[in-house]
């Protein structure tokens, strides 16, 4: 059957469920009526769509950390750290890699080691093995929001056990949880299977519970242009809002130039409901989502701790509806609980420090104007290749290079397309590959990067973005020669 942007009939759905719910024997506890007679209960205090709202409307930016471990009592534990210690508005449940790879049989062993030896095995918590029983244990326990964070190219079992075990909060998509991600998963695949995890969050929705959606924003995480992450962002909200998703958040992450972060989240939010307004999506409500800069990072703490607040600032100052943070350990691999709150800590005092503050220039609202333009430029012509079909179209445009990801894994992506810091530290596009920019659009960013060129007395090269991928690790936005 060809991959197509429609909302999946419920027969349909119903003979997938019942092979992908015999994946693993946690599966057989999903009871829909009784998982939604459970979300009903909730206090709203733990609904994450929820919050969302009332932070977009009263113009807060909540923040989150990332955190999971093997076994649930020591989640618990560190989730209540990261609440009450580290002040953290919602929480992650961010899941092990074995599970995102659907080894639930390698999971399992992993958490009989973490028991036998009192540390996690895992880089994560493997909610699959743990089943509904073990998710509502978390849930109970925590007084904030929890959302599920992961990886996972076929997540269909994952957002069974999850939501009927309490979530209200959901992230991933078939293109940003398949091309940073793997290397030989077909994307027709993935979107499929995504489109089954959005249906059943829609299904969900017509029962009565709302459940926030997050496609991942960062993609591969380091210099990866404005356009090319809100194209995915905006295609993944238009597959979510077909198979019935409302609450959606959009993602981005930090590039390190204030003016270009700030932009991007304003943006984004602009583009994703221009979008989904065109093609009739009316009813959707969009927030948005800062990361945290998600490349390197310095080894020292104290410097660490600086970009950190500088990520604060951009968020703050952008109006991003949540933060995702990161840690002064993130050199050194996953932080302890200490580390992880005092990220958010620092994350929540500068942002405090700016909540009465606003930040407005023209080089903003130029940044603005080009990524909407870009970015149009990118969807409309994703839409013209798939015939008016997104679906279709995000396939055939990552095989034709118009959607293409810098530094990804993916055997299906172009990897053609390169970027490079300007003279000012924003990033811009040195080789376009076949991402379909305007003549106006390519000489501008051309222009800005010769400008650095000739600053730095050489030539525009592929050894720029090397050294722009390792400048902010080394004390620098900027990878500019020594000397």
């Amino acid at each position: 059957m060809e991959l197509k942007n429609k909302k999946i009939p419920e027969g349909e759905f119903r003979a997938i469920q019942q092979e992908i719910l015999t994946g693993w024997p946690t599966g057989k506890d999903v009871n829909f009526e009784e998982a939604v007679a459970y979300h009903k209960a909730l206090p709203e205090s733990k609904i994450f769509s929820r919050k969302l709202s009332a932070a977009k409307r009263e113009g807060r930016t909540l923040t989150q950390p990332r955190a999971g471990v093997a076994l649930i009592d020591k989640h618990i534990e560190l989730l209540t750290h990261l609440q009450n210690e580290g002040q953290a508005d919602l929480l992650p449940t961010t899941i092990d890699s074995y599970t995102r790879q659907n080894r639930y049989h390698e999971a399992d062993i992993g958490i009989e080691e973490s028991i036998k030896t009192g540390k996690s095995a895992l880089n994560g918590f493997p909610a699959v093995n743990h089943g509904i029983a073990g998710c509502r244990a978390i849930i109970e326990a925590i007084d904030v929001p929890v959302q599920i964070r992961h990886g996972t190219p076929d997540a269909r079992l994952l957002t069974e056990i999850s939501l009927a075990g309490g979530f209200t909060s959901y992230e991933g998509g078939g293109i940003s949880y398949n091309i940073p991600y793997a290397k030989s998963v077909p994307l027709e695949k993935t979107i499929a299977d995504w489109q089954y995890a959005d249906r059943l969050v829609g299904f969900y929705e017509e029962a009565g519970v709302p459940i926030n959606r997050e496609p991942f924003g960062p993609l591969t995480g380091t210099l990866v242009p404005p356009c090319i992450s809100h194209a995915v962002a905006v295609i993944e909200a238009l597959l979510a809002a077909e198979q019935g998703v409302k609450n959606i958040s959009v993602g981005y992450g930090q590039l390190g130039n204030l003016n270009q972060d700030v932009a991007a989240i304003r943006s984004l939010a602009m583009i994703t409901d221009e979008y989904l307004e065109r093609y009739g999506y009316t009813d959707c409500e969009v927030t948005t989502v800062f990361h945290q800069w998600m490349g390197g990072f310095p080894q020292d703490e104290a410097q660490a701790f600086g970009v950190i607040a500088w990520g604060s600032a951009a968020a703050a100052f952008s109006g991003a509806t949540k933060v995702i943070t990161k840690s002064p350990h993130e050199a050194m691999g996953i932080p302890t609980k200490e580390a992880n709150a005092q990220g958010l800590r620092c994350t929540k005092q500068t942002i405090s420090m700016l909540s009465d503050q606003v930040y407005h220039s023209e080089d903003v609202q130029k940044e603005i104007d080009i990524t909407l333009a870009e970015t149009r430029c990118i969807l409309d012509k994703c839409f013209e290749l798939g015939e008016g079909d997104i679906a279709l179209g995000a396939v055939r445009a990552f095989q034709a290079g118009v959607l293409d990801v810098p530094f990804a894994p993916s055997r299906y992506n172009a990897g053609k397309m390169l970027p490079a810091r300007d003279h000012f530290g924003a990033v811009r596009i040195l080789e376009p590959g076949a991402v379909p920019l305007s003549k106006e659009i390519l000489d501008y960013h051309r222009e800005m990067i010769d400008l650095r060129a000739k600053a730095e007395k050489r030539k525009a090269s592929f050894q720029m973005v090397i050294d722009d991928i390792y400048a902010i690790s080394k004390g620098r936005l900027v990878g500019r020669p020594r000397g």
